[in-house]
């Protein structure tokens, strides 16, 4: 609780006058009673006018006042709770990017949806009710019950008795549903992530006649979802008729006892009449109470979520005095070991070294699994390695400025992202001052110059959210023009060719010696034409290195690259190419 009210910040001002407001007005709403019986005893009973039209207009006022504070206490509440949740969801969103890879391999994408819309209404509607109701309530259950005292301190002992047999049936209900919600609102990623990975996959769903198998699989989360619904709205569903026995209890009582209290003299009408007045406000007041209760019960579940999100600590942080420079681009991994879960003894890298100078072309190839791409991650400092040293520039990349580093050393994902915008908003994620024309000559260099200039609008063409309107070699080359407007000192290319021919390859592979000539690069594939030409060529198998030369040296002196290369020359060719 204390994580997620830091996030009050600005709205702090708006919260404190909100509950001045409903205090105000529950003061003016628990004074009204005691004037009607003021009007009743001094003035009707005593047909004294001026006594009734002075007790009158000064219920007048006190409910104008009233109603001014209520409204301004609404007005309040919803700019607080609104600002809240706007700090809640900024809060997650920023923390969420600073996240390294293992930190957001902890939550699934729909949960973190989850987390940032449907737990944050929940926690906005409660925080909303507690300002004001949470407030209300109790303040005027307890006017009230003084009230009550200060006519008839033994009529108003029905409703302690009451107090307490509310107490401890709410205290039941809210134990055993709060587990229920928690499991709910677990639930509700699943939900959420069938939905997403369906929209996401549509075309092979389609392609492969999935619809009824996705259509039933969404049908038992929404239907798992439900009856976890039914069964925490059922508990929460006593609440209201324990409300009306205890409401419809103490009017009885209040009413036989008071009648008896009349006739024998020891109250008058007035009294009587007001103490039916603060037994409703008493009612009212505990009633909006278990409405609290409900909602609490409800947001604590999400409560949780949201700070398992907010109290994340990012795995991988800048040094105190970090290094704001990369020298150069040569790469070094002195002996390094890496696990994706330390202390598990299960290693992706083992005893890695390695050293690349700075200029380089160096290819990487191996098997599926084999930690390539977790290799080119430590480099960028995406991951930090559990054991031994990986340098850039001839500097630890630990005690480098991330943002620094990133920049200096441009990755083209194995899993290659279009945002949604123009072409060039996209092009412009690798340099935000890019002009138009160096983000032509990038395009150029990534051959992605040929099939944009035939598009209606070229470069100001719309790319919907993901990419989905380009094929997989558009976006391919599209996000290898991107990383070459960084100008990096290392560019690394993870399997990002994959899906363009091999003509068109071997033009991009050309385009980087004299777009980049200076540049480290770093290109991982599945085949041996994309990698046969690069200075030196690293082989991975099984998270080692088992070779390290050139094309020719290693079709003489390495077994896997030999296979991999016969495999793929004789069997008719790679792509386009004729065996």
């Amino acid at each position: 609780m204390k994580t997620v009210l830091k996030q009050l910040r600005q709205y702090k001002r708006d919260t404190f006058l909100t509950m001045g407001f409903t205090i105000l007005e529950v003061i003016m709403e628990v004074l009204l009673p005691f004037i009607t019986a003021l009007i009743i005893d001094n003035g009707l009973e005593r047909s004294d006018m001026p006594a009734i039209l002075k007790y009158g207009v000064l219920m007048l006022v006190m409910a104008v006042v009233s109603l001014f504070s209520g409204a301004m206490a609404g007005k309040f509440a919803a700019s607080a709770s609104s600002g809240f949740a706007c700090n809640l969801r900024e809060s997650m969103y920023i923390r969420v990017q600073d996240y390294s890879f293992s930190n957001i391999d902890k939550f699934s994408t729909a949960g973190l949806v989850t987390r940032m819309t449907t737990d944050v209404t929940n926690l906005q509607n409660a925080f909303q009710m507690i300002i004001r109701i949470a407030v209300r309530a109790p303040l005027m259950l307890v006017s009230s019950m003084v009230m009550c005292f200060l006519i008839n301190r033994n009529l108003s002992l029905v409703f302690l008795a009451a107090l307490c047999f509310l107490a401890v049936v709410l205290a039941v209900i809210m134990k055993r549903s709060s587990s229920v919600f928690r499991e709910v609102f677990d639930r509700y990623d699943d939900l959420n992530a069938s939905v997403q990975e369906n929209v996401t996959a549509i075309r092979v769903v389609k392609a492969y006649v999935r619809e009824d198998y996705e259509n039933d699989k969404f049908r038992k989360a929404a239907d798992h979802l439900y009856r976890l619904f039914v069964k925490a709205e059922a508990l929460l569903a006593l609440n209201n008729p324990v409300m009306m026995l205890v409401v419809y209890g103490c009017i009885t009582a209040v009413s036989w006892f008071g009648a008896q209290f009349i006739v024998a003299g020891s109250m008058s009408t007035g009294d009587i009449t007001s103490l039916f007045s603060y037994i409703m406000s008493v009612m009212m007041s505990l009633m909006m109470l278990s409405m609290v209760f409900v909602m609490v019960t409800m947001s604590s579940a999400s409560i949780r979520r949201i700070s398992e999100v907010l109290n994340e600590k990012p795995e991988l942080h800048n040094p105190e005095n970090p290094v704001m420079e990369v020298p150069d681009g040569s790469i070094d991994f002195d002996h390094v070991s890496f696990a994706y879960k330390h202390g598990t003894g299960e290693d992706t890298l083992e005893d890695i070294d390695l050293h690349i100078k700075s200029g380089e072309t160096i290819g990487i190839i191996g098997g599926t699994g084999c930690g390539k791409s977790s290799l080119v991650n430590l480099i960028s400092r995406l991951y930090d390695a559990s054991e031994g040293t990986v340098k850039v520039g001839g500097r630890d990349v630990r005690q480098y400025d991330m943002e620094v580093l990133r920049h200096e050393v441009s990755v083209v994902l194995q899993k290659n992202v279009l945002f949604s915008g123009t072409i060039l908003d996209n092009l412009r994620w690798g340099n935000e001052d890019a002009s138009e024309e160096e983000c032509r000559t990038a395009c150029e260099a990534a051959c992605a110059s040929e099939f944009i200039d035939r598009l209606p609008k070229g470069y100001d063409t719309w790319i919907e959210r993901g990419g989905t309107n380009v094929s997989g070699g558009q976006k391919q080359r599209l996000c290898i023009a991107r990383a070459l407007l960084k100008k990096p000192k290392v560019l690394i290319l993870d399997d990002s060719t994959s899906a363009v021919d091999t003509a068109t390859d071997a033009k991009i592979r050309n385009a980087f010696q004299t777009y980049i000539p200076g540049t480290t690069k770093i290109i991982i594939a599945q085949r041996v034409s994309s990698v046969q030409d690069a200075d030196r060529i690293l082989v991975l198998d099984d998270g080692k290195i088992n070779g390290f030369d050139t094309h020719e040296h290693l079709l003489e002196n390495n077994e896997i690259y030999r296979d991999i290369y016969e495999s793929q020359t004789q069997g008719g060719g790679d792509f386009d190419n004729a065996a």
